[in-house]
C-alpha cells in the first residue's frame, strides 16, 4: 500500500526501493513504475540508500525486529522517516529512537493512521469538548478470526531472500517457512504478536482519547493460547489492565486492552475499536467504521461513520518535512507511548504477573527478571545495533 500511494503521488520521487526478498523487490519495482512511470534503483541493503545525500526520507515496511534499527540509523544519516507500528521491537529501543529524532532533529512519523483520519478526529473532540463528562477509561480491543501458522521444521532458506540481511541485528536462528513473510509477527525474536500488529492501532486511540502523556505505574496481563496449536510464541487470547497514576490532584485513569485472533464475533459491533468510558457517558470507537455517542441510559446522542484514511497520514508527513512549524499527527513520543503498551502486557504475559513500572526512569519497580525484558541481546558488533549511538549526545 504504501509503495502503491507513494508512486502515484506527484511531490514526491520514489528514488529507491529495498526488500532482501528479491521477489517482492521487483514487485516494488513493478509498483513504482506502474505508478510513477519511472524506475528506482533496488538494493537489498538499505545502507546503500543511507549513504545517498539525496534522499530526504524513508519508509519503513518492515518486521517489527528491524523498526528501530532502520529508523535510528537513518536519522543519524540525516533522514526524515516514517516508521510502520509498533515504532519499536521493546521499549530499550522505543527510547533509543526517541533520542534519535531529538538528537537529529529530523521528523518521524509512526505508521498509526487513524491519528490522520478525520472521523476518528471528531471522535477524539467530542471527548475533548466534555460530551461524556471526564473519561475516566478507555478499553482497546481486537477480536478477529486468524489463521494458524502451523508446525515447521528448520531449513534452508529459498534462494530468492538474503536471510542473514533479514534477520538483521537480531540472534541468529535457523530458517523456517514459517517465519516469513507476515508470520514473523508471532516469534519473539522478530515480531509483537497481534497486539503489535493490529492491537497497538486501538490503543493509540484509546491514549489518544483517555488523554494521558506518560506510561502507566501498573500492568496486570492475562494470556495464553487457548485455541491455536501452532508454532506461534505470542498469545492469541490476551486481556490487559493498564492504571495511570493521577496527578496534580488529578483522577487515575485507566486502560484496558481485550484480544481473540480467533473470534469470528463483532464486540460492540466492531472487529477493531476502542470504547471511552465517562461520567456522563461513553463514546463507542470502530477502527474503520465510525463512531457513536452514547448519553445516560445508552442514549445515543450523536454518530459518524468513516475509514482510515492513510494518504492523509502520508500527507501529514510531507507537509511537516516542508513545514517546520507544523505537528506531526503521530509523532515519536506518541509512537513510544503505543508500543510501551505493548511490551509492558507481552512481559506481564510472559512472566505472569502484575508488573509495578516507573513511568520516568522506564524500568521496573523492584523486579531484575522484568527489567532484563525491557531491550534485546544483538549480534556482536553487528553494524544495525541501535545502541551503538545510546551514549551519543
Amino acid at each position: 500500500n504504501h509503495t502503491k500511494l507513494l508512486a502515484n503521488r506527484k511531490d514526491v520521487k520514489v528514488a529507491y526501493v529495498c526488500d532482501v526478498d528479491q521477489q517482492r523487490l521487483q514487485r516494488a519495482v513493478g509498483l513504482v513504475k506502474a505508478g510513477a512511470g519511472t524506475t528506482p534503483k533496488a538494493v537489498t541493503d538499505l545502507r546503500e540508500i543511507l549513504k545517498d545525500p539525496q534522499i530526504e526520507a524513508v519508509f519503513i515496511a518492515t518486521p517489527d525486529h528491524w523498526h528501530a534499527p532502520a529508523a535510528v540509523l537513518a536519522l543519524e544519516h540525516g533522514k526524515h522517516v516514517y516508521v510502520e507500528k509498533p515504532m519499536c521491537h521493546n521499549i530499550r529501543e522505543g527510547r533509543l529512537t526517541v533520542d534519535a529524532v531529538h538528537r537529529s532533529g529530523k521528523r518521524l512519523q509512526v505508521g498509526t493512521q487513524s491519528r490522520s483520519t478525520p472521523f476518528i478526529h471528531e471522535a477524539i473532540q467530542q471527548l475533548r469538548n466534555g460530551e461524556i463528562g471526564d473519561v475516566l477509561v478507555a478499553k482497546a480491543w481486537n477480536s478477529q478470526r486468524r489463521g494458524s501458522i502451523g508446525k515447521t521444521q528448520p531449513s534452508e532458506p529459498p534462494g530468492h531472500l538474503d536471510f542473514d540481511l533479514w534477520v538483521g541485528p537480531a540472534q541468529k536462528v535457523p530458517y523456517r517457512s514459517n517465519l516469513l513473510h507476515g508470520v514473523w509477527r508471532w516469534w519473539y525474536e522478530f515480531g509483537c504478536g497481534d497486539i503489535g500488529n493490529d492491537g497497538v492501532h486501538d490503543i493509540d486511540v484509546a491514549l489518544w482519547g483517555l488523554d494521558v502523556k506518560t506510561h502507566p505505574s501498573t500492568v496486570t496481563c492475562l494470556g495464553g493460547k487457548y485455541f491455536f496449536d501452532d508454532d506461534q510464541q505470542f498469545p492469541d487470547t490476551q486481556y490487559a489492565v493498564f492504571e495511570y497514576a493521577g496527578e496534580n490532584g488529578k483522577p487515575s485513569k485507566q486502560l484496558v486492552f481485550e484480544q481473540r485472533i480467533w473470534s469470528p464475533y463483532k464486540q460492540e459491533g466492531y472487529e477493531n475499536g476502542a470504547a471511552f468510558y465517562g461520567t456522563k457517558g461513553m463514546l463507542i470507537l470502530g477502527h474503520t467504521q465510525g463512531w457513536k455517542l452514547y448519553g445516560p441510559r445508552n442514549k445515543l446522542i450523536a454518530e459518524k461513520t468513516g475509514s482510515v484514511d492513510l494518504p492523509g497520514h502520508h500527507q501529514n508527513f510531507f507537509d511537516c518535512i516542508r513545514n517546520s512549524d507544523q505537528s506531526l499527527n503521530a509523532d515519536v513520543n506518541a509512537g513510544h507511548r503505543a508500543a510501551t503498551i505493548v511490551h509492558l502486557a507481552n512481559i506481564s504475559a510472559r512472566l505472569g504477573r502484575t508488573l509495578q513500572f516507573d513511568p520516568q526512569q522506564e524500568t521496573f519497580k523492584d523486579d531484575q527478571q522484568a527489567n532484563l525484558m525491557l531491550g534485546r541481546s544483538y549480534r556482536e558488533n553487528h553494524w544495525a545495533d541501535p545502541t551503538q549511538f545510546a551514549n551519543k549526545s
